[in-house]
């Protein structure tokens, strides 16, 4: 329960921050109101810095299922634990945006662009195509699962003196390959915080884009495995 809990705080940080600035840019009358992508994604970054650096110590700071599940295929972690880490990985991400709309909930008030909100929960394409949407999002996270994989020598685990240069490889996928569909590489990241937009009394709130929820938990997940699976016969 001691992984459980330290996966769930992880990932609730990653989430209350990440989310937390794509707020603070995209909602009306916030101090960083249009303050853009660059924001956006050094803020993603330091989210993951810290998600990592609080959990590492005790549970890995895995803090996404695409990197549980990597790491189990290849032999790397315990499948018996993998839906424990995905069960707190969700939790987590619920509760981090759970608390991001409860900061920013007048801000939500006064936002018309039902967008803008749903972009703060979760990822949308720049333009909407299924395979190259999908392509999009397996790179990305191959790129991710890679590098954590060199960074740690291919541990289990990583330990707090990995969490800044893990920020700097999302910052970096940010910066080159989030602009088509906003680089999710996590399926909790989306899905949690996609299911709370469409449980919470968001006001005016649009549709949760169903259709499109699938893309940022299949893309991940094939994105790790292939990740994974190359680094081993390396």
């Amino acid at each position: 329960m001691n992984n459980f809990l330290f996966e769930m705080i992880g990932t609730a940080f990653l989430i209350l921050l990440g989310d937390g600035v794509v707020a603070n840019v995209v909602l009306n009358k916030t101090k960083g109101n249009n303050s853009g992508w660059i924001v956006i994604t050094i803020g993603w970054g330091m989210a993951v810095f810290v998600g990592v650096y609080v959990s590492a110590a005790h549970s890995g700071a895995h803090l996404n299922p695409a990197v549980t599940l990597a790491l189990a295929a290849i032999g790397k972690f315990n499948w018996a634990d993998v839906p424990l880490y995905i069960a707190a990985q969700f939790a987590g991400a619920m509760i981090g945006s759970l608390l991001v709309w409860i900061a920013y909930k007048k801000h939500f008030d006064e936002t018309p662009d039902g967008d803008a909100k749903l972009a703060v929960f979760c990822n949308s394409p720049a333009i909407r195509n299924t395979p190259f949407n999908l392509a999009t999002e397996i790179i990305g996270t191959f790129a991710l699962v890679l590098g954590v994989l060199f960074i740690t020598g291919g541990d289990v685990k990583l330990g707090s003196l990995d969490a800044l240069p893990v920020a700097f490889l999302v910052l970096a996928i940010g910066l080159s390959l989030g602009g088509p569909t906003g680089y999710a590489i996590n399926p909790a990241r989306d899905l949690g915080p996609r299911i709370m937009h469409f449980i919470l009394p968001i006001k005016n709130k649009r549709n949760s884009d169903w259709g499109y929820s699938w893309i940022p938990v299949i893309g991940p997940v094939i994105g790790g495995l292939l990740a994974a699976f190359l680094f081993k016969m390396l």
